[in-house]
């Protein structure tokens, strides 16, 4: 299927219909305004024929509009009609509307007449339609007793339905006494005059209660008519009364149903002739009695039914052409068909008309002295009389005017005068109706005035037309001309159309018609101009169309529908499936510019439209959704063309649901073998519905289809019926005939026994036979039941045999079976392989040798041979472990193998076997062989602590594999300065048997990085790298690398590597109401300034900086608000410029006032005097113990490392002063080392921050104290060294309370 993507542009036909809007005004007369003397106009009327409803008040409509307001009277059936005499009549203020009073005591049919309006002004008259007023009739049936029918099966019959004339006529159907329908057919019909016509009665047509209806639609009532019988008599129950009333020896029996030709019921005769006025709708019906039932068909004799007009109603029983014209006369034949023959009928159509107009008359506004005209032109068949009248008399008599001229359908006025104004009517009529038309002479001398509005703004899309109203009115008639701009030339050219009612037409505006134009209207009175606005709009478009879509059932599909319009217009996006509104169903999605159906089903199948509306255009483009899914199952499978061993299977294959069906699969069913499974038997391609299948004997068979196509398979057909094949002898053999013996002195022959359906008949059984090959003996056999197994006993080991299987069932042996070599059962092989031979080829791989043992030996079926080798110790650490074999097996009658993954300078031992079926002969002697050394796996560690000045100290582990015997080690190193380069390598050979060293003369304050590594005599191992950090001179001021002796006396030259550090991580935040303490993890180089950055989060403000004091790793945040969230990061200044990411925390809510004063609470008096009282208790022991001098930690360090950086806390901000462990010369504790990253480790300073753990257990008052345990998150490890291992001071816990 190929795609349907369709697009429309509405904009410009949108124009065009402005375009024709503004035509139309363009050829009507000027209206002339209303503060201007003018004669009436009338505005609005009755219809001519005027139904009312007996029961409601008639209101007969007569407005007119003129200068000065007219006055109205009417007429009655040709007389003077005095509303005032008669009570029940009013007329509406300010209006000639009649109001005829009904409902209180007035009768309806007392005021049927023709009556009409005259609205008069000192100008003249204008008169309305004759309206014919008449009360609508709704009478009752009248009363008539219904015989009922007794009709013969297959005669025709007619039942009348004879409504009541009623005004308007009523409409008639059918029902019965349960307020049903009665279904209509090509047999049964309602004809045109409420009848219901049988072409031939059937036996269901019988019943009681045939009932028609007739409803009045102006007085809302339906009148019913009295049931009619009907009851069929079949030829069988006629015959059966006659049987039981005549005797034996009379001939009876009536005569079958017998068909009958056409015979038409309506109309009668072989011609007729018909009416019908012009515009009307024609019908013409023919219905026909015949069995077979008749079809009817209708032509038209020298010609072709019109086009696009007719329509066939009634089961074609009714021909209907709208809109008739005169072009529609002629003969019209309706011809009824059955297999017996045919009947006609010619109907002879007329179309006449009644007046209409060619040229209506059109109000005149004159000058005094000017001239016009007044046309009037009518047709009709026949051709209408033309008369005038003034003011609503017949012009003949009215008074004369010099200025006025009649010439048969014109009226000519010369040099007319003020006293020239009048009303003339113009009557059109022929014998089947009439046309009245008012139209004025206004005399008026008026200076021009310009009606629409000043500064009216125009918008169009460009590229179509835009039109610039200048209504306007003058008398004489003003000239019109149009400017555009303030100082513009007047328009002339191609590009603009004027128009005689003042408008400007741009035919294609662009860009740049947008823009002010001035509308001028002068005559000889005077001059006016106006001006408007003109604004051109880019055209919307779709840029991104639907597109043609194939899903399957139950997929998600969407439709694209991007769009891109003018800036200044607002677009609305509607989408319509098959030109209606999208289903109300929640799979429907529609979004900004998608649809998407979820869950897709068979009813979405079809045509998506995207339709985008502006006020001034529409777009819309369209694609076709095809769903597809599995094919429907085929259905009504039948078997024809039995034979023994074929049949032929045909079916009806089931919709393909928009997937064309590719093949189709067929099934089959044992149902005396394997009933309720099913087996395939072929396939045909998609386009086949027809097979023929081959058979087996003794099969009961059922059959069923399956359809496929790109989705998937459809379900099962209903299966077939049922077909039993004959018995015959087996066709074929068992199948797989095998011989293995299960033990050595036995030959278990196996076979794969023959499906039910492969028997062929009943009673299976299987004749087995058997002999030992390449001896002369005669054939062993057995006849079996239906199994799979015989077991031969007391056979020489794996010897062959020749084995052979036969099928056979009561009806006889299946043809001769072919043989097959099979052997007794194995046992294990008998000796080992030898001279077996291990040639090492490297440290870790060796290639081992072996002879192949004689076959007889073998006593099986040789699978290959199996290695197994294991390592007996280790040369370098002469120790045993446990013996973990390994066994690599080689397939076939191979010699030789490679043992790889061999651990260097070890020692092995090897054996090899050969393998049977049966299982493992006898292993060869253990072969010992050794692997060579090889370099050894990098040390198990380095650790390098105790960092001072000038040294560090390097310890390691030995390798864990030293795979050989270890020679030295070799210790590379080289510096790393400020700007991340390395300085030269220096090489340090250690002997084997070193674990430590002191490595002295290092430049202080810089970082090394180490390379360490084992030799073997093989070669050096991997290596192992780590870096460290000599401790910072007081006196530093530039890293330098001096001289030592281990280093190189020159500067040295350095070479660039990725930088690491510096980094700021692990910023953390703890929040309170006004206030937060912001701590972070520093990784780099010293003499870092830090700053602090926060500001409100999700604000674009800029960023507020607080200077942090030294190189603190935490900070204080004061002054905050409360319940707000902030972001914070943190920087350093100077050489690197970098910060941290981004943080968010949010402070705490301010307390909320409670309802409850928990101040005057008894149980919190108490609470807080207990809270009091320990204080007291705390503070005295804290006074004791300062007494003694005792000292904390913290303390203690601080007094032993005086460093004149490290600064109190100071008294004005609450903040800690600066303390560096960057420039502490303390020695780090034995077994640790300062790691790359810089920080200090738990175990390095008991007074470092990062021991005090954070979050809950670690957090800083508002003065910048700590709160929580020194012990942080986790605990302390074990003291080492020197250090202190008094608790905490008082003073500490009551810093941890608070």
């Amino acid at each position: 299927m190929q795609p349907k993507i369709m697009m429309k542009k509405k904009s410009v036909s949108a124009s065009k219909a402005s375009l024709v809007l503004f035509l139309c005004q363009m050829i009507s007369a000027l209206d002339v305004p209303l503060d201007l003397s003018q004669p009436p106009t009338i505005t609005q009327q009755s219809p001519k024929d005027y139904i009312v409803d007996p029961r409601e008040n008639i209101v007969i409509q007569c407005e007119a509009k003129g200068k000065p307001p007219p006055s109205f009277s009417w007429t009655r059936n040709g007389t003077h009609f005095d509303i005032d005499k008669d009570a029940q009549v009013t007329m509406k203020p300010n209006s000639g509307t009649l109001v005829i009073n009904i409902m209180n005591g007035g009768k309806a049919e007392a005021y049927e007449g023709v009556y009409q309006c005259t609205a008069r002004n000192e100008r003249g008259a204008a008169i309305s339609n004759n309206i014919v007023i008449r009360p609508s009739r709704s009478p009752l049936w009248t009363k008539e007793r219904l015989e009922p029918n007794h009709v013969r099966e297959g005669d025709s019959l007619v039942l009348h339905c004879r409504p009541p004339v009623g005004l308007p006529p009523p409409i008639i159907f059918w029902m019965d006494n349960a307020f049903q329908r009665l279904p209509q057919s090509e047999r049964v019909s309602q004809g045109l005059n409420g009848d219901l016509y049988f072409s031939n009665v059937q036996p269901e047509d019988t019943r009681e209660d045939y009932i028609c209806y007739a409803r009045f639609n102006h007085t809302q009532t339906i009148q019913q008519k009295q049931p009619i019988s009907v009851k069929v008599f079949s030829m069988d129950s006629l015959n059966d009364t006659i049987a039981a009333n005549l005797s034996d020896t009379d001939i009876y029996g009536a005569k079958p149903v017998t068909e009958r030709q056409p015979v038409l019921l309506t109309p009668t005769g072989s011609t007729s002739t018909k009416v019908e006025l012009r515009g009307n709708v024609l019908l013409l019906e023919c219905i026909a009695a015949g069995l077979p039932t008749p079809v009817i068909r209708w032509i038209k004799e020298g010609g072709e039914l019109p086009a696009n007009r007719t329509f066939f109603e009634n089961f074609k029983k009714t021909l209907k052409i709208i809109d008739v014209s005169e072009a529609d006369s002629g003969n019209y034949k309706c011809i009824a068909r059955n297999i017996l023959g045919s009947a006609h009928h010619v109907i002879s159509v007329t179309v006449k008309a009644a007046p209409y107009w060619i040229t209506a008359p059109r109000n005149l506004v004159l000058s005094p002295g000017e001239d016009g005209t007044l046309i009037c032109r009518a047709n009709g068949n026949p051709k209408p009389n033309i008369s005038w009248l003034a003011n609503g008399v017949p012009i003949a008599i009215a008074p004369e005017d010099p200025s006025r001229k009649v010439d048969g359908d014109t009226i000519i006025f010369s040099h007319v005068q003020e006293r020239s104004s009048a009303v003339y009517q113009c009557n059109a009529s022929n014998e089947y109706g009439y046309l009245l038309a008012n139209a004025f002479v206004n005399v008026l001398a008026e200076p021009p005035r310009i009606l629409t509005t000043t500064n009216k703004l125009y918008q169009v899309i460009a590229d179509s037309p835009a039109l610039l109203d200048c209504a306007y009115f003058g008398s004489p008639k003003p000239e019109i001309e149009w400017f555009k701009g303030v100082k513009g030339s007047i328009l002339r050219g191609n590009e603009y159309i004027f128009h005689d009612n003042g408008t400007l037409e741009i035919p294609v505006a662009q860009k740049d018609s947008t823009g002010t134009y001035t509308c001028v209207a002068r005559n000889e009175l005077g001059k006016i101009q106006n001006e408007v606005h003109l604004e051109v709009k880019d055209p919307t478009m779709i840029i991104k169309q639907p597109e043609y879509k194939v899903i399957q059932r139950y997929g998600q599909v969407s439709f694209e529908c991007i769009i891109k319009h003018d800036s200044t217009l607002l677009p609305t996006v509607i989408w319509l499936k098959d030109n209606d509104a999208l289903p109300d169903d929640e799979r429907f999605l529609v979004g900004k510019d998608n649809l998407t159906i979820m869950n897709v089903t068979d009813k979405d199948d079809g045509t998506y439209t995207c339709i985008v509306n502006t006020t001034l255009d529409s777009v819309s483009a369209s694609a076709v959704l095809t769903v597809v899914a599995r094919p429907n199952p085929p259905f009504d499978l039948e078997l024809t063309g039995q034979l023994e061993r074929s049949v032929e299977l045909s079916w009806i294959p089931g919709d393909e649901n928009n997937s064309p069906i590719t093949n189709f699969v067929i099934e089959y069913e044992d149902g005396l073998h394997e009933p309720g499974v099913w087996h395939y038997q072929t396939e045909v391609p998609g386009t086949q519905t027809t097979v023929q299948l081959k058979l087996s004997p003794y099969v009961n068979y059922s059959f069923r289809v399956i359809a496929v196509n790109e989705i998937g398979r459809s379900q099962p057909s209903e299966p077939s019926e049922q077909y039993l094949t004959k018995s015959a002898n087996p066709d074929e053999n068992p199948s797989n005939v095998q011989g293995i013996g299960s033990e050595p002195d036995n030959l278990v022959i196996t076979w794969e026994s023959l499906k039910g359906f492969q028997s062929n008949g009943p009673g299976l059984q299987y004749k087995v036979s058997w002999r030992q090959k390449d001896v002369d003996d005669e054939w062993t056999s057995v006849i079996v039941a239906n199994v799979s197994k015989y077991i031969v006993s007391g056979t020489p080991t794996f010897v062959p045999y020749e084995i052979k299987v036969q099928a056979l069932n009561d009806l006889g042996y299946a043809p001769e079976p072919s043989e097959v070599i099979g052997h007794s059962g194995e046992d294990l092989p008998m000796v080992a392989p030898g001279n077996v031979q291990v040639h090492v080829i490297n440290s870790t791989l060796a290639k081992v040798h072996w002879d192949p043992v004689p076959l007889k030996t073998v006593r099986g079926h040789l699978q290959g041979y199996k290695v197994y080798y294991w390592k007996v110790q280790s040369l370098s650490r002469r120790s045993r472990r446990h013996v973990e074999k390994k066994i690599l097996t080689f397939r076939g009658n191979k010699t030789f193998g490679m043992l790889p993954g061999l651990e260097p300078y070890s020692s092995y031992k090897l054996n090899v076997r050969v393998v049977n079926g049966k299982g493992e002969g006898p292993a060869s002697p253990d072969k010992v062989f050794k692997t060579p050394e090889g370099v050894p796996s990098s040390p198990s560690f380095l650790k390098i602590t105790n960092p001072t000045l000038d040294s560090l100290t390097l310890e390691w582990g030995s390798p864990t594999h030293p795979n050989g015997i270890l020679i030295s080690y070799i210790l590379k190193f080289q510096p790393i300065n400020n700007t991340h380069e390395l300085g030269p390598l220096v090489e340090i050979r250690i002997p084997a048997n070193e674990s430590s060293m002191i490595l002295k003369n290092l430049n202080y304050s810089t970082r090394y990085k180490f390379y360490f590594n084992a030799q073997t005599s093989v070669g050096s191992g991997s290596q192992i790298t780590e870096e460290a950090v000599t401790i910072m001179d007081e006196g530093y001021s530039e890293t330098l690398f001096a001289t030592s002796p281990v280093m190189h006396t020159v500067r040295p030259t350095f070479y660039k590597v990725q930088p690491l550090y510096p980094r700021i991580r692990n910023v953390t935040t703890a929040a309170a109401e006004t206030y937060a303490n912001i701590s972070w993890e520093y990784e780099g180089p010293d003499h870092a300034n830090f700053y602090v950055e926060y500001g409100v989060a999700g604000s674009k403000e800029d960023w507020k900086k607080e200077i942090v004091n030294g190189s603190r790793s935490f900070f204080v945040l004061k002054g905050l608000t409360p319940g707000t969230a902030y972001k914070v990061r943190v920087g350093a200044e100077g050489l690197f410029g970098f910060r941290s990411s981004e943080d968010v925390f949010e402070t705490g809510p301010a307390m909320a006032s409670r309802q409850v004063d928990i101040a005057t609470q008894g149980w919190f008096i108490g609470l807080m005097c207990a809270v009091a009282l320990l204080i007291l208790i705390l503070l005295i022991v804290c006074f004791i113990r300062r007494n003694k001098g005792g000292k904390y930690p913290v303390k203690e360090k601080e007094d032993a490392h005086a460093d004149p950086e490290i600064q109190p806390m100071k008294e004005d901000d609450g903040t800690f002063g600066e303390y560096s462990d960057a420039e502490d010369h303390k020695p780090l504790k034995k077994g640790s080392r300062t790691p790359s990253d810089r920080t200090v480790k738990k175990e390095d300073s008991d007074d470092s921050l990062v021991d005090y753990g954070e979050g809950v257990n670690g957090q800083f008052n508002e003065d910048g104290s700590f709160i929580g345990q020194y012990s942080g998150k986790k605990e302390k490890e074990p003291a080492e060294g020197n250090e202190s291992s008094e608790a905490p001071s008082p003073v500490n816990a009551m810093n941890s309370f608070v």
